[in-house]
C-alpha cells in the first residue's frame, strides 16, 4: 500500500498531491530532506531515498523540470512501483504537456484534475502485481505423461550402442589398411582402445590421416617438382613484348592504298548493317552521359541538404535518451577514474548527470559531450560546495563569549599526518590571536608524545609570550603513555577551560579502520567529551580506499558509541595535496561518501601550508 504521490516543479511548486485514506503522517519532511539530500546536492543516480521507515521512489522530468515522489513503507516489497511511476509520469506529461509549455505562471492559477486518472492506474497497476504465476501440478506436466517403462534405462542397449558409436569413430578416423614394414595389418588390441583418453583418440587419428595424406601424394606425383634457381624477371600487366613495338608506334604517317588511308578503306568496308549499329552505340554513349550528368546534380543537391541537416541535428528538437548519453558518460566515467575518483563513486555521479539530463532537449549548437561535461562540472561544484557552515574562527569566538574552550578531535588511519596538521592549524589559530592547548591522547604509538613536545616548542618560539601579553598561546598537556585516551582529553578539557585556554586539539592514535578494539577507544573519547568539531585526516593518494575508510570510521562512531544521537566525522582534512598533480579524486570520493566538507588541504610540510579548499579549481584539474 502507497501512503502518497506528489508532483512538484524544481522549482518549488506544487504541482498535485495524494494522500492514502488512513495515512496521517505529515509527509513535508520527508520530502524536505529528499530536495536538500539528493535533488539539490546533485545525488540522483539510484532513484530511491530512505527516510526513517519511509521509502521513497522518485523520476525526475528534465524537460518540464518535474519531479516524481511516491512514498511506502520500507518493510513493504511493491514491486510495480517503478512501472506505476513511470505510468504516471508519462500520462500527466502528455495530459497537461501544453500547460506545461506555457511556464510557471499558468501552473499557477491552473487546477490539475488528476486523481480519478491515478486511482484508475493504480488500480490496474494493483491488479497486475495480484495475478501471480501458479505452479503446476505434477499430473498437469509433462512428465506426468511418460510411462514408467520409458524412464527405465536397458542397460544392454546402452552398453550396445557405445559399442556401436566406438566402431564408428575408429572406421571413420582410421584408413582402409596400413601396413608395417613386414606386409601385415596394424591393428590395436581391443583393451587398449577401450582404456585410451578422448585426446589420445583424437592424436591418433590425425596422425594417421596426415601419414596417409603424405602417402597418397607421394604415389600420384612420383617425383619432385624441380625448385626454381635464381631471380626471375619481372613481368609487368600489360607491359607489351617486342613484338608489339610495331603496332603500337603511332609516330610514322599512316599508309596509303590507291589514295585512301587504311581507316578510309575500313570504313568504306563496312556493311550498312555495322554503320547502324555503331550509331546505336554512339546513341546510347550519349545517354549515358546524360545519365550521368543527372546523378551528378542530383549528388550536388543532396549534399547539400545534408550539409544544411548538420545544423538541423544540432539545434534541439529532440529530447535526450540513455542510449544517446551512454557513450559520453563511458568516457566521463574512464576520467574520473584516471583521476583517482573511487570506481563506484564515479558510476554514481555518471549515474545522476544521466538521471539529470535524460528528457532534456539541447540548446543549439550544443553537443552531447560538451552537454554531459558542463552537467558534471555543476554536479562536481554543487558536492564540494559545503551543504552546512563550518566557519571555525566564528565558532571559537562564540565560545569564547560562553565561557569554554572550543574542543576540536582529530582521527584517521595511520601515518596520514594528523600530528603535523594539527600543529598547522595550531599555528593557524595562533595568527588569529587564540590559546591553544594540545591533549596528546595518541598514548599508544611510541614517539607520539615527543613530536607534539617538538611542535609545541617550535611554535612557541614563533609566537613568544610577548606577542600574546605576557601570556603563553601554546601548551601541552601530557599523561605519558599506555593511558586510557578519553580520560585523558577529558582531564585536558578542564584545564583548558581553567586556564583560560580558548581552544583544545585532541591528537587520538592512528587506527586502521577493521580494528575494533581501537575504534571502540575512539567511540569512547567521542561519546564521553562531546568535541565541538570531529575533523578526519586523510591522504589525498587515496582512490577507493578513502571511501572504505569513511564509511568504516562512521560506521564505528555510530555503532559503539551507545547514544541516541550519536556523533560522526564532521570535516576532512585533505593531506599532501601537493604530491598529486591533477589528480585530486580523491577529494570527490570523500565528500560524496560523508556528505561533509573538506575544512582545510595539507600542501607542503611547513606550518603555514594550509589551505582551505577552492572547489571551482579542483574541478577544473579533475575535468582537465
Amino acid at each position: 500500500m502507497l501512503d502518497f504521490f506528489t508532483i512538484f516543479s524544481k522549482g518549488g511548486l506544487v504541482l498535485w498531491c495524494y494522500t492514502f485514506q488512513g495515512v496521517k503522517t505529515n509527509f513535508s519532511e520527508p520530502i524536505n530532506a529528499l530536495i536538500k539530500s539528493v535533488i539539490l546536492q546533485e545525488r540522483g543516480g539510484s532513484a530511491l531515498f530512505n527516510h526513517g521507515a519511509l521509502q521513497m521512489k522518485y523520476k525526475l522530468d528534465n524537460e518540464f523540470e518535474l519531479v516524481f515522489v511516491v512514498g511506502y513503507q520500507k518493510i513493504l516489497s511493491l514491486l510495480y512501483v517503478d512501472k506505476f511511476i513511470d505510468d504516471v509520469h508519462r500520462t500527466f506529461r502528455d495530459r497537461y504537456r501544453q500547460k506545461l509549455l506555457e511556464g510557471s505562471l499558468i501552473l499557477l492559477t491552473t487546477n490539475f484534475d488528476f486523481e480519478s486518472m491515478f486511482t484508475k492506474m493504480l488500480r490496474n497497476a494493483e491488479e497486475t502485481k495480484t495475478q501471480q504465476v501458479v505452479m503446476k501440478k505434477f499430473h498437469e506436466s509433462d512428465k506426468a505423461k511418460k510411462t514408467v517403462k520409458s524412464l527405465v534405462i536397458d542397460q544392454n542397449k546402452k552398453d550396445g550402442k557405445e559399442t556401436e558409436n566406438k566402431a564408428k569413430v575408429i572406421k571413420k578416423g582410421s584408413p582402409k589398411s596400413i601396413t608395417n614394414g613386414t606386409g601385415s595389418v596394424e591393428s590395436s588390441p581391443k583393451t587398449q582402445r577401450e582404456t585410451e583418453s578422448p585426446e589420445i583418440a583424437r592424436n591418433r587419428e590425425k596422425f594417421i590421416q596426415k601419414r596417409t595424406k603424405v602417402a597418397k601424394a607421394t604415389m600420384k606425383e612420383g617425383k619432385k617438382a624441380p625448385e626454381r634457381k635464381g631471380k626471375l624477371n619481372r613481368v609487368w600487366d600489360k607491359g607489351g613484348t617486342a613484338k608489339d613495338t610495331k603496332d603500337l608506334d603511332y609516330s610514322a604517317p599512316p599508309t596509303m592504298t590507291n589514295g585512301h588511308s587504311n581507316e578510309q578503306v575500313e570504313k568504306e568496308e563496312l556493311t550498312e548493317e555495322q554503320r547502324a549499329l555503331c550509331r546505336n552505340i554512339r546513341a546510347l554513349d550519349d545517354d549515358d552521359e546524360d545519365e550521368e550528368i543527372e546523378e551528378l546534380e542530383v549528388d550536388e543537391k543532396k549534399s547539400s541538404g545534408g550539409f544544411f541537416s548538420v545544423f538541423r541535428g544540432l539545434v534541439g528538437a529532440k529530447g535526450l535518451t540513455k542510449e544517446a548519453l551512454q557513450p559520453a558518460l563511458d568516457t566521463m566515467g574512464d576520467h574520473l577514474i584516471a583521476k583517482n575518483v573511487a570506481a563506484d563513486i564515479a558510476k554514481k555521479m555518471c549515474d545522476s548527470v544521466a538521471t539529470k539530463l535524460e528528457g532534456k532537449v539541447l540548446g543549439t549548437f550544443s553537443t552531447i559531450a560538451y552537454t554531459v561535461k558542463q552537467s558534471l562540472n555543476e554536479s562536481l561544484v554543487q558536492i564540494l560546495t559545503p551543504k552546512r557552515r563550518v566557519d571555525i574562527l566564528r565558532d571559537v569566538l562564540e565560545s569564547q563569549r560562553a565561557g569554554k574552550p572550543y574542543v576540536i578531535t582529530f582521527c584517521g588511519v595511520n601515518g596520514v599526518g594528523k600530528s603535523t596538521n594539527l600543529a598547522k592549524i595550531c599555528f593557524w589559530l595562533m595568527e588569529n590571536g587564540f590559546r591553544v592547548l594540545i591533549a596528546a591522547c595518541d598514548t599508544f604509538r611510541a614517539g607520539a608524545v615527543e613530536q607534539l613536545r617538538t611542535h609545541t616548542a617550535r611554535l612557541s618560539a614563533l609566537h613568544p609570550p610577548s606577542m600574546h601579553g605576557g601570556r603563553e598561546s601554546v601548551h601541552l598537556f601530557e599523561k605519558g603513555y599506555g593511558k586510557d585516551a578519553a580520560g585523558i582529553a577529558m582531564q585536558a578539557i578542564n584545564t583548558a577551560r581553567e586556564m583560560r585556554h580558548d581552544v583544545v586539539l585532541v591528537d587520538t592514535a592512528g587506527r586502521m579502520q577493521d580494528n575494533e578494539p581501537l575504534m571502540r577507544a575512539l567511540a569512547k573519547l567521542i561519546a564521553v567529551n562531546s568535541p565541538d568539531l570531529v575533523l578526519f585526516v586523510g591522504e589525498a593518494l587515496v582512490g577507493n580506499e578513502a571511501v572504505d575508510q569513511l564509511v568504516k570510521f562512521n560506521q564505528a562512531l555510530a555503532d559503539h558509541s551507545n547514544v541516541q544521537n550519536p556523533r560522526t566525522i564532521d570535516g576532512i582534512v585533505l593531506t599532501k595535496f601537493d604530491t598529486i598533480d591533477d589528480k585530486v579524486g580523491a577529494a570527490i570520493s570523500m565528500t560524496y561518501t560523508t556528505g561533509q566538507p573538506i575544512v582545510f588541504v595539507g600542501t607542503g610540510q611547513s606550518y603555514p601550508d594550509l589551505r582551505s579548499l577552492n572547489a571551482k579549481a579542483v574541478v577544473n584539474a579533475l575535468l582537465k
